[in-house]
């Protein structure tokens, strides 16, 4: 077994308290259940907790493509009346999962479609009938498990609580098939099971329309060959670390997605063509009516308008760092 690395700053004792609660006896819990505990527990969630996560202003993490104002959801509605063809948009309710409290990428905006729904983050899918089910990185937010590749074998990554303080350990599960027979020692793949579990459980339900979402990841190749120290990050305050286990609670966890995975779960589900784009391609592709409209009409001037479409589009802010998937079902 190789050499762990320090233990991170001590968490809190409402947190320690709420780790020992879920760990039982044995102490320790993979990566995935310390990561949905981190997130995710009702009192000590980094998720639950009631605070302004995203955007610009003081006590934010992150930013995200939805803190450019109303043009995402702009472009995101004129691109799914593009995508839905000749089908009536009225015909169509907008289920968004994953919103943060108090937003959603229609608010403000006005949009073609028939209802709206949001589901906030962090609870269960529900969608039925005719549908555009839209989420933006709620995927990269599910727990994922880690892998470390030592001494010709797969071992989990896990976390363990000792005298108050958290630490890495690695732990002799068996790892799942999917992972490559050998790679070099001390490869580490974070596996985001749970992403392809969420777009599986979302493509079972009852409903048939449009399917779009709104991440960051890679191809499952990618993953295994080009990433050996993984692509497991935290943010707080705008900061990007990988320290993973401090400030539990207080800080976002994330991993790149694994698009392969993903379209597998909705071609299971007799999802059509699922298609993988760059942000930019997806919105020239599908809301360049839109975009030329828009940028015409401010041409004259360097508005707040303009400067949310480069943000979006430009391949050196967001438009290539994030990709959209996209699939239909049905009519």
């Amino acid at each position: 077994m190789g050499s762990s690395p320090p233990p991170s700053p001590a968490p809190s004792g409402e947190f320690c308290a709420a780790f020992r609660v879920r760990a039982g006896a044995g102490g320790s819990l993979t990566f995935a259940s310390f990561m949905e505990l981190a997130l995710y527990h009702p009192a000590v969630g980094y998720y639950r907790r009631p605070r302004t996560r995203v955007g610009y202003g003081a006590g934010t993490d992150f930013f995200t493509a939805s803190t450019s104002g109303p043009v995402f959801g702009e472009l995101v509605a004129a691109a799914v009346v593009e995508l839905l063809g000749k089908s009536d948009p009225r015909d169509f309710t907008f289920i968004e999962i994953g919103a943060e409290p108090g937003g959603g990428v229609l608010a403000g905006v006005a949009h073609p479609f028939g209802a709206t729904q949001i589901v906030p983050v962090g609870e269960a899918p529900a969608a039925a009938g005719r549908c555009i089910v839209f989420s933006n990185e709620l995927f990269d937010a599910q727990p994922f498990r880690r892998f470390v590749f030592r001494s010709g074998t797969w071992r989990e990554l896990g976390v363990a609580l000792r005298d108050g303080a958290l630490s890495e350990i690695e732990l002799p599960a068996i790892a799942p098939a999917a992972l490559p027979a050998v790679a070099p020692e001390g490869y580490i793949i974070d596996a985001p099971l749970a992403a392809a579990e969420l777009a599986g459980q979302i493509a079972a339900l009852p409903w048939e329309g449009l399917f779009v979402a709104c991440d960051y990841g890679k191809s499952w190749r990618e993953l295994t060959e080009a990433c050996p120290g993984g692509t497991a990050r935290a943010y707080h305050r705008h900061t990007q670390s990988n320290d993973l286990l401090g400030q539990p609670g207080e800080q976002d966890l994330t991993c790149h997605i694994c698009w392969d995975w993903l379209t597998d779960s909705l071609t299971r589900h007799g999802f059509v063509t699922p298609t993988v784009e760059s942000q930019e391609a997806f919105f020239v592709r599908h809301a360049g009516r839109y975009i030329a409209v828009t940028t015409a009409a401010e041409a004259a001037r360097f508005s707040p308008k303009k400067l949310s479409l480069l943000q979006l589009l430009h391949p050196a802010h967001l438009g290539q760092k994030f990709q959209v998937l996209h699939a239909r079902r049905g009519r």
